[in-house]
């Protein structure tokens, strides 16, 4: 056995700090080093404690928590995990603090709060160990290609071949800035391509947004009955599975709230399955940085039917989870370094 996680807790409201706490140090393997009610108290403990991961409250007086991490990170590469509510306000400062660094947040239970903070302290003391692990070294570079002029590649099909019909993306823990960084440097008139990046239901057409705005392809938050045509990308919706359909005419996007699947929904797998059945050979997959095992069987069953593989590779994976379980299944092609993922994507387009 290693040493404990050292957890810094940070904030504003003292019920908050003693509960999460408790919740904690309900796992032997996490050490709650210290607890600051504000930006500043926290800044002089981060010096005096080096904890391992802090958990940092969005709503804060003073200095909110968006700020606070936009002036911490450049200076302290230290895995932060933010705590929002789900109400808009807060979906839009956690959509924020996963822009400006965070490695995952956490919903605080905003209705029947007693009955939903096992839940809360549960995923929070799971994504405490999964940011213990995070490549933040990974993270910097990514952050580096999501902030560069990156040069985007144009389409050079092969003699005789044809565009790739989709292209299907899948990740998770890390994902935002990896799926940014692959589609800028898709050109414009890229085959489309699928998404399933797991984030709750309030985040994802604010991600989709973002990308449109940074990116050649049109993106957009996937709708139920959407054509999947070339140059545009689709998300999929947080809650919703995304299952592609083949029709007379081309492929198009189903939406369902079905049961959950590798316990996501959306589901990696979920996307991918639907991929392998629908368009057989005439696609590719590509699974990024992630926590968990979601879409490793949903890879395989896309290499099996013709697809074309990739995954991540450890280095600059942020979670080397997802691919690293894809790889391990044997559903994976071809391991590549995030910066090599899309010119390898355009490159087997015939």
């Amino acid at each position: 056995m290693g040493s404990p996680v050292r957890v810094l807790i940070v904030d504003d409201s003292a019920a908050v700090r003693k509960i999460v706490q408790w919740g904690l140090e309900l796992d032997p393997d996490i050490e709650v080093v210290g607890s600051a009610h504000d930006a500043f108290a926290a800044r002089d403990m981060i010096l005096e404690l080096s904890p391992d991961v802090i958990t940092l409250d969005i709503d804060m007086p003073g200095m909110d928590g968006v700020d606070f991490l936009k002036r911490l990170l450049p200076t302290r590469t230290i895995p932060v995990i933010m705590l929002s509510s789900l109400t808009q306000g807060g979906s839009r400062a956690a959509f924020e603090s996963i822009a400006a660094g965070a490695v995952d947040f956490v919903a605080k239970p905003t209705a029947d709060i007693a009955g939903g903070l096992p839940a809360m302290l549960e995923d929070l003391r799971e994504k405490i160990h999964m940011a213990s692990r995070a490549n933040m070294a990974a993270w910097q570079r990514s952050r580096a290609e999501v902030s560069a002029g990156v040069l985007r590649i144009p389409m050079r099909l092969r003699a005789g071949g044809r565009p790739t019909p989709i292209v299907a993306i899948g990740a998770s823990t890390g994902g935002p800035d990896a799926i940014a960084a692959v589609l800028r440097r898709f050109p414009a008139d890229m085959p489309g391509v699928v998404i399933v990046q797991h984030m709750p239901a309030e985040y994802t057409k604010r991600f989709a947004e973002s990308l449109d705005e940074r990116c050649a392809m049109r993106v957009k938050q996937a709708e139920h009955g959407d054509r999947i045509e070339p140059g545009t990308a689709l998300l999929a919706p947080g809650n919703e599975h995304l299952r592609v359909r083949r029709g007379a005419s081309g492929f198009d996007i189903l939406l369902d709230q079905g049961e959950r699947v590798s316990g996501h929904r959306p589901s990696v797998d979920v996307l991918f399955e639907s991929v392998a059945r629908a368009a057989g050979d005439g696609a590719v997959g590509v699974i990024l940085t992630g926590m968990g095992r979601d879409g490793a069987r949903g890879l395989l069953a896309m290499r099996k039917a013709g697809a074309r593989t990739f995954a991540q590779d450890e280095a600059t994976s942020v979670v080397f989870g997802m691919p690293k379980v894809a790889i391990e299944l044997g559903g994976v092609e071809r391991v590549a370094s995030l910066d090599e993922i899309a010119p390898l994507t355009i490159e087997n387009m015939g």
